[in-house]
């Protein structure tokens, strides 16, 4: 989820009841629920180190945990210095529900980030294992939405704020009419033979505009099957279906396989696609997660390129999220 959201939710938090229960708690959700996030500063090594290492150990639960304690730690001491609050009912620093509100801030971002599609590690270090609710887009501006008209109309808050954190306006609704989408696209998938193979995995993934709209893949034992699917609709529509035959085994594709580059991409993606091109000058792989398959023309995101000459030295290798044009 965008850092937007995740500041808006931690705003909509601190007006549900912790900025009455201790100075600075607004400033500890905002830094808590972004600072997972700092693991940005892999991406200056490369885009591939990146994703090795986004969402890994500071969206794990133990993770989060140090940092919210981190956070805690720094605006403890320097609230501890900062001059009194200019208001005579303002809360006082309370060590306690100051500590709460870092890691109900850190939580939420671990929490928003697992209902979407590209999911979070959250045993990290323990376990590599990927969590992903797959109900809302990476970007979703519904939810952007939904948490702005929140914290414009403070009058909604008067009736959320009995009790700390107890409901997010439209939040939840939203959450619960995608979950039954999500379960309804799944259904319709699995009603399914894809070329007379039955699938052998399914998944379903949200568009950023409609809630009912979704991407289907379905994976035979020969294909991954990639379609538009609507939850209202009675059927899948098969003569919408992409095709994407797994790809024969080759020398090329085996050296490929083996860079750094494509096991990072590998360890993330769950529906690995890649494609043999030969080039004058040797071999062109392309590798996709087609849970990300666009479908429009020119580059795809989540998209690994790799270069060989015809002695299968690899040239160049690269990863893009944002995908290259054709």
């Amino acid at each position: 989820m965008d850092n937007v959201a995740h500041t808006l939710t931690a705003v909509a938090l601190s007006q549900a009841g912790f900025n009455r229960k201790t100075r600075f708690a607004t400033l500890a959700l905002i830094l808590a629920a972004n600072i997972p996030d700092v693991d940005i500063v892999t991406s200056f090594a490369s885009s591939a180190t990146y994703l090795k290492y986004h969402r890994g150990l500071t969206h794990s639960i133990l993770g989060a945990t140090v940092l919210a304690g981190i956070v805690t730690a720094v605006i403890y001491l320097w609230g501890g210095r900062a001059a009194p609050p200019k208001k005579k009912d303002a809360a006082p620093l309370d060590l306690r529900w100051l500590a709460l509100a870092a890691w109900v801030g850190a939580a939420s971002h671990l929490a928003l980030d697992l209902t979407n599609s590209y999911g979070v590690r959250l045993l990290d270090p323990f376990s590599g294992r990927w969590f992903a609710w797959d109900i809302m887009y990476i970007v979703d501006p519904l939810l952007l939405l939904i948490l702005a008209v929140a914290l414009g109309a403070p009058l909604l808050f008067r009736v959320i704020s009995e009790e700390v954190g107890a409901r997010k306006p439209g939040f939840q609704k939203g959450a619960i009419v995608r979950g039954f989408a999500h379960a309804r696209v799944i259904s319709l998938l699995d009603s399914h033979s894809y070329y007379q193979e039955d699938p052998e995995r399914l998944a379903a993934f949200p568009t950023p505009l409609n809630p009912f709209q979704w991407t289907g893949v379905a994976e035979t034992e020969s294909a991954i099957h990639v379609l538009p699917v609507n939850a209202l609709d009675s059927d899948v529509d098969m003569e919408r279906d992409r095709v994407f035959h797994k790809p024969d085994s080759s020398p090329a594709l085996t050296i490929a396989t083996k860079t750094p580059t494509a096991q990072a991409f590998f360890d993330f993606a769950r529906f690995p696609w890649a494609e043999v091109e030969d080039a004058d000058d040797g071999y062109d792989v392309r590798i996709l997660d087609l849970r990300f398959y666009s479908g429009a023309r020119g580059g795809q995101p989540f998209t690994v390129e790799i270069r060989l000459d015809k002695n299968l030295q690899i040239l160049s290798d690269s990863f893009s999220f944002i995908g290259k044009g054709d």
